[in-house]
């Protein structure tokens, strides 16, 4: 193996370690919540259980950008995000019949689903200045670090 690939499989498995160490702090994060707690608004219009679901909504929806980047097209087209908050919204509103407990399944397994996509990528696709690193790290560990602060400090007050 040649120190560039050596390096490429690196990254990747450095980004899925951090991506799990990460969403092991989101958990933490909200380990011991009741369903009311969960379905409190604080976060303007959102409490725990929304956030939850966008989070999930985004895991979702880069599924299918991490397989376009194994078939070697772009990862999605250019603008398709440049709307947040209009997706957030509209992720949060396709699961605002789930109660906490279904979200934070739903979450996990949308968790476990991207971490497999990300893992079938080729080793060369986390190699530096390619797209899969920044989207995989912008959806999970630097994601995830973002809320679980947001939660930290809401459960302090």
């Amino acid at each position: 193996m040649g120190v560039q690939q050596g390096a490429q499989q690196g990254a990747k498995q450095e980004l899925l370690q951090q991506a799990e160490q990460e969403y092991d702090g989101l958990k933490a994060a909200i380990e011991g919540l009741d369903d009311a707690q969960m379905r409190t608004l604080w976060l303007g219009s959102w409490g725990v259980r929304e956030i939850l679901a966008h989070i999930s909504g985004w895991h979702r929806e880069m599924i299918p950008a991490l397989e376009r980047l194994h078939r070697g097209e772009a990862p999605y087209p250019d603008g398709a995000y440049d709307d947040f908050d209009s997706w957030n919204a509209r992720f949060v509103e396709a699961r605002k019949g789930l109660g906490p407990a279904d979200t934070l399944r739903a979450l996990d397994a949308s968790h476990r689903e991207l971490l497999s996509a990300a893992s079938r990528l080729p080793d060369e696709h986390f190699a530096q200045g390619k797209p899969a690193a920044g989207l995989v790290d912008g959806i999970t560990a630097g994601h995830y670090r973002e809320h679980a602060e947001q939660i930290r400090q809401w459960r302090r007050r």
